[in-house]
């Protein structure tokens, strides 16, 4: 019983996933004032990929790849996983692409991180950024146990 419970559970947790991530793409990620790259005052990751495809096409996609397509494309893999549409050992690929989902919240956190220190302009970090970054770690998470766990 405590099981199929515990299953249910993280089938619930991944599939709410699928409705976070879009809600933290819109979140800002930070408030910012005179950053020479982006003439915003929040920055969401949709409105940081728009503004990017303005100045580096090439960037905007690697952050659009995994900002966006990894994390979604992970949560919906582990569902098929968990659904038993895919077998178990698509769990292992699974596990890289949200490695490349934490390279981003690494990106974020490093510009954060850049531009407090060059002291250019205002820099906040808003609710966008740690809700994103709830988002992979429950999915990494979510992965780790699906890992560990025989069908």
């Amino acid at each position: 019983m405590q099981r199929s419970w515990s299953d249910g559970l993280l089938r619930w947790l991944n599939l709410s996933l699928l409705l976070l991530y879009p809600l933290s793409w819109t979140a800002p990620l930070m408030r910012a004032g005179l950053l020479p790259l982006f003439a915003l005052d929040e920055i969401s990751v949709l409105s940081g990929i728009s503004a990017l495809w303005q100045t580096d096409r090439l960037l905007a996609l690697v952050v659009a790849l995994f900002a966006l397509v990894a994390p979604i494309a992970k949560t919906a893999g582990v569902a098929l996983v968990q659904f038993g549409i895919l077998g178990r050992r698509a769990l292992g690929p699974l596990g890289l692409l949200g490695k490349f989902a934490m390279a981003d919240v690494f990106l974020v956190a490093l510009y954060v991180v850049l531009a407090k220190g060059i002291g250019v302009g205002r820099l906040e970090t808003a609710c966008g950024l740690y809700l994103f970054s709830a988002c992979i770690f429950v999915s990494v998470i979510i992965t780790a146990i699906e890992s560990r766990q025989t069908s």
